[in-house]
């Protein structure tokens, strides 16, 4: 065990590539300074190598060293003392273990320790002496990392204090295939690269990342890691892959971090060679049962199971026409002898079944209920029901779950998405704490009396010992794990809440920057600012007003493509026409979902003048011209929302700016390049959702905007030689509903325009165009004989949103050429060269005077 601690320790002394996250342990402004503050000696009270009480003593050498310069004695014996007063080893002594290894040492401290719970610890320190206990081993390495955070943002004063997990279960979820296939490659639904854990239908030889992995979720309370993907390969079973899952154990408990697994419910069948996967039949039951006893005799600390039934073509209990409950039970008998648990998700429903044309009261977002309808005492007592934080699937605003008020005898955890699938796939930043923060303090009211969801989660609201959270955190091979430096402010903040979740979305950033970049000032006021204002950004220019996030969810649910909301088969559906819009969720009218809240919130989401406006779409089908509380008709609101958001998004790049210097040259260009990419893809969005809007109700925008370009130059318009007109689909995804595109793979491809109508001086030059996963296309931009700058077509490369090898929404991308100088009547001409089956494709050239976005 001791190869991952040093790698851990390697990683601190590589370049800021983000591999160390907020455990950068970097030195502080006046170092020296804090010595007299700090101990002087390290001693682990009865620690096992390999262990998280040996973990922490390696954590606070090597952090205490590294923020400061200070090197500590450490001793991993047994020591006694109650770590107050002088050390054996100097002057001033860090002792850390659990509570009962130190009572052990001390019986008379007993009465002076605070009660704590599993996972918690007591932190105090002395004038440099530190005393931390954990309640387990888990607890005492968390309150090292907890002392070790505080020390990392300069804060050596002395204190006392308790920290209890506000809820047991505080898992992740990775959605890692088996193998390089399913959705966006060996990690679904993952934008950080392949999978840390498998490859080529096993596990990996290397899992060094899955143990510096542990490490970083460790600093942060989280306890508990679902390995592979929720949609599972029954040959996660195989002996093989069993003796695989050992390691991966292996490389998390140094940190006390627990491996869980997903599970097939055919795998009796698809792996075991039974002709049935009937959860009531006693060969299937048996075959459970072995299975989990020989997952227990490689790994007798699992954590348990993660099973997805009956969803989305997934088998489940249900094809045997059992409910919900039997097949939850049948895993939760199979762990009780071990102690392990079952997160069985409630994200059920039969797509199959969903026509609207055929049902105007057909809702998938009234599946989670009524699948679990009549079930709340019949599942066993580890069984938690995981339940996504929206009805839907992780838009950018839903109103929280329903079902989290309707199991009250069944343990729940929320199920949160740190992935960001819906929002921006982490190549457009959207700080996430502020959305769960709004979920989480949500007040069901249930039988009348407070009822937020933290309170529901934590068991405290219904008398229940398990729940918690889940996160999807899908982290891949990149050293920046989600793909982007500024993504893991949303990985930090999950664990943070799911440890309190009355944390503050500000307090938690802040902690977050001075870790993971410094306690600079100007630097946590500006990623601060950047970080806050980039979820409200987001759901402007997205969509807003409860419609969902106005994405392709028939492909990579990432660029925007309004239409495929209406018409799919899946379920999310806007229900817009030429005169109206929103789903109709009311009961006396509608889907009735609205009725599914306790009866004080049910009445609020029936009636449109108690529902907020930005939920208003969620719960009502309204006219265009429908009048907001803000005074603004809805179809306004959209035009505006959209204009404003995509602002917001062009300031990122230049308030980043201002902090060059003050980080790092790689990761202030790494950052950089993904805001400026999103200033460009949020003005594709604003164009396209307001341009499909339009179109579609033929309402104009009062300020004259929408469909209005001055400073555009389509480039079906130009000049054209081994370039063709091309009709785009959806049509709002190009300017004018056309682009250009070489006329075969072969052949280069000019556009031309004289510029008779542009004033000699300073501009800046942005040309849209087309980024397909199907080759690396060059553009050249000339102004006359002068060429301005050259690109490639290689963002499936450098930014990890999901490929698409269509013209559309999720491919547009905009490059912008600054303080370019023009001569009235020079010629602008662009060259592309095809690659592979990428034609090149181009939309429009914007000639702006400098600081203007069309």
């Amino acid at each position: 065990m001791r190869s991952l601690l040093v790698l851990a320790t390697i990683g601190l002394a590589a370049a800021e590539d983000g591999l160390s996250g907020w455990l950068r342990y970097a030195r502080i402004k006046g170092a020296h300074g804090y010595h007299n503050k700090l101990p002087s000696a390290i001693v682990t009270l009865n620690a096992t190598e390999g262990l998280p009480v040996y973990t922490a003593g390696q954590e606070l050498h090597q952090g205490i060293e590294g923020i400061f310069g200070k090197k500590l004695e450490l001793d991993t014996g047994r020591k006694k003392g109650k770590g107050k007063g002088k050390g054996q080893h100097g002057d001033t002594t860090a002792t850390v273990g659990t509570v009962a290894a130190y009572v052990d040492s001390n019986p008379s401290a007993a009465s002076d320790l605070p009660e704590l719970v599993d996972d918690g610890f007591y932190l105090s320190v002395s004038r440099g002496n530190v005393l931390i206990l954990g309640q387990n081993e888990r607890g005492a390495l968390y309150g090292a990392f907890h002392y070790l955070s505080l020390l990392a943002q300069g804060n050596a004063s002395d204190f006392t204090l308790t920290s209890n997990p506000d809820a047991p279960i505080r898992w992740v979820n990775q959605w890692d295939n088996m193998q390089d296939g399913g959705t966006h490659g060996s990690v679904e639904r993952g934008y950080g690269g392949d999978s840390i854990f498998f490859w080529d239908g096993k596990v990996r030889d290397d899992l060094s990342r899955a143990g510096q992995y542990a490490r970083l979720l460790a600093s942060i309370g989280l306890n508990a890691v679902v390995a592979n993907n929720v949609n599972a390969d029954p040959k996660i079973l195989s002996p093989e892959n069993m003796d695989g899952l050992a390691r991966i154990a292996a490389a998390f408990r140094p940190y006390g971090v627990q491996l869980g697994v997903a599970l097939n419910f055919a795998s009796p069948r698809d792996l075991g060679g039974l002709d049935t996967f009937d959860p009531l039949d006693e060969s299937v039951i048996e075959w459970w049962h072995d299975t989990t006893d020989e997952l227990y005799k490689r790994i007798p600390d699992l954590a348990g199971y993660l099973v997805k039934a009956n969803s989305e073509g997934q088998p489940g209990p249900m094809t045997y026409n059992r409910t919900l409950a039997d097949g939850a039970n049948l895993f939760a008998r199979a762990l009780q002898p071990h102690g392990g648990v079952v997160l069985f998700r409630a994200f059920v429903y039969d797509h199959t079944s969903l026509d609207e044309d055929k049902d105007w009261k057909a809702d998938r977002a009234n599946a989670a209920v009524d699948y679990f309808d009549g079930l709340d005492d019949k599942f066993e007592d580890n069984v938690v029901v995981q339940i996504k934080y929206g009805p839907i699937d992780f838009q950018v605003r839903e109103p929280a779950s329903p079902l989290f008020s309707r199991l009250i005898k069944t343990a729940a955890a929320i199920e949160l998405q740190v992935t960001q699938e819906y929002l921006g796939q982490q190549a457009h930043l959207v700080y996430l704490a502020p959305m769960w923060k709004e979920i989480l303090d949500f007040d069901f009211r249930v039988d009348g009396k407070p009822s937020r969801t933290a309170d529901i989660l934590n068991g405290k609201r219904f008398n229940r010992k398990l729940g918690g959270y889940a996160g999807v955190v899908n982290v891949g091979t990149n050293t920046t794990w989600l793909g982007s430096h500024l993504a893991m402010s949303n990985l930090y903040a999950y664990g943070r809440l799911a440890w309190d979740p009355s944390s503050t979305s500000e307090g938690l950033l802040a902690e977050w920057i001075k870790m993971t970049f410094s306690d600079d000032k100007r630097v946590l006021d500006v990623i601060t600012k950047l970080s806050m204002e980039s979820w409200p950004a987001y759901e402007n220019y997205s969509g807003n007003l409860g419609i969902q996030t106005l994405t392709d969810i028939l492909l990579g649910h990432y660029g925007p493509n309004p239409a495929s909301q209406d018409g799919n088969p899946w379920g999310q559906w806007t229900r817009a026409d030429a005169d109206s819009i929103g789903m109709d969720r009311t009961v006396w009218n509608g889907t009735g979902f609205a009725g599914q809240y306790p009866p004080e919130v049910a009445a609020r989401y029936e009636k449109i003048e108690t529902t907020p406006d930005n939920l208003l779409l969620w719960f009502h089908h309204v006219p265009y011209t429908h009048v907001l509380k803000s005074g603004k008709t809805v179809i306004q609101h959209f035009y505006d929302a959209h204009y404003e958001g995509s602002a917001v998004a062009q300031t990122f790049p230049r308030l980043w700016k201002t902090l060059r210097g003050r980080i790092d040259d790689e990761r202030f260009e790494h950052v950089l390049f993904r805001l400026e990419y999103q200033a460009g893809h949020s003005l594709v969005w604003r164009d396209s959702v307001n341009q499909f809007y339009f179109n579609k109700s033929g309402i104009a925008d009062e300020k004259g905007r929408v469909g209005n370009h001055p400073y555009r130059i389509e480039a079906e318009d130009m000049k054209l030689s081994g370039y063709e007109p091309y009709d785009v689909h959806p049509f709002e995804a190009a300017s004018g509903f056309r682009a250009i595109v070489t006329s075969d793979n072969s052949t280069q491809g000019t556009a031309s325009v004289k510029l008779h109508d542009v004033k000699t001086g300073k501009y800046d030059v942005a040309v849209n165009y087309y980024d397909m996963a199907l080759g690396n296309s060059t553009w050249e931009l000339y102004i006359g004989c002068d060429r301005v700058g050259k690109w490639k077509g290689d963002l499936e490369y450098n930014l990890g949103r999901a490929p698409s090898p269509y013209v559309d929404g999720q491919t547009a991308s905009r490059v912008t050429f600054r303080g370019v100088h023009i001569k009235k009547g020079s010629t602008l001409k662009i060259v592309g060269t095809p690659d592979g089956l990428e034609p090149a494709p181009l939309d429009y050239v914007s000639i702006l005077p400098e600081g203007i976005v069309d």
